[in-house]
């Protein structure tokens, strides 16, 4: 099945199970994919496709916003270019540009350049929270859905290492965020008081995040 939004077909994908209600979702390959019954005819999936083509827009320029970021290289909120050099021995940053040996080499500096910022912004941070609390053992993995989560069981605090892509004041917000959170384990009032009172732009930095 295609279904054309502004001229563009799209192969829609239907994926029949025990749903009792109708699920819709646009993916990396740029399918559409519908979940539903049995029951659901072809007609009827169109009649809804129609009703949330607005909707379906937005999920359409999300995912290519996320297939442009991922085929590109950031770090700290800045694009590079990266450039392969037999030559090179360490990793080299000039203006936009990384040169490298090979990607090996590329891959362990990355990880090692989110294990070294992350634990220094945290202890920057944290020496700057006034509030009574001990410090959380500091995590860090990649997360498909959060960039930053506290667990109050194990008192840790796990960081996205996808935050290596953007500036250090998207970092610092997330680390605000979750260390507020060992105070307020809600999104109450209280907390968001907390939050801002380390981080007063932090519904800027918010929004930009979920952008």
């Amino acid at each position: 099945m295609k279904y054309n939004i502004d001229g563009i077909d799209y192969d829609v994908i239907i994926e029949k199970k025990r749903n009792k209600r109708i699920y819709i979702r646009v993916k990396e390959d740029m399918k559409i994919y519908v979940t539903c019954n049995s029951f659901v005819t072809k007609i009827l999936i169109k009649n809804i496709l129609d009703e949330n083509i607005n909707s379906l827009r937005k999920m359409i320029n999300q995912v290519k916003k996320t297939i442009d970021r991922n085929t590109k290289f950031f770090y700290l909120g800045k694009e590079y270019d990266i450039i392969i050099d037999e030559n090179i021995k360490n990793i080299k940053i000039e203006y936009d540009k990384i040169y490298t040996k090979d990607e090996k080499m590329l891959n362990k500096w990355y990880r090692n350049e989110i294990i070294r910022i992350f634990d220094e912004r945290y202890v920057y941070i944290y020496n700057h929270f006034k509030e009574n609390i001990t410090s959380p053992i500091l995590k860090i993995r990649t997360m498909k859905s959060r960039w930053g989560v506290y667990n109050r069981k194990n008192h840790t605090i796990t960081l996205n290492s996808k935050l290596i892509e953007y500036d250090t004041s998207k970092i610092d917000y997330v680390i605000v965020h979750e260390l507020s959170h060992i105070i307020h384990f809600d999104h109450s009032k209280d907390f968001w008081n907390l939050v801002s009172k380390y981080c007063p732009d932090y519904k800027k930095i918010r929004k930009e995040l979920k952008d």
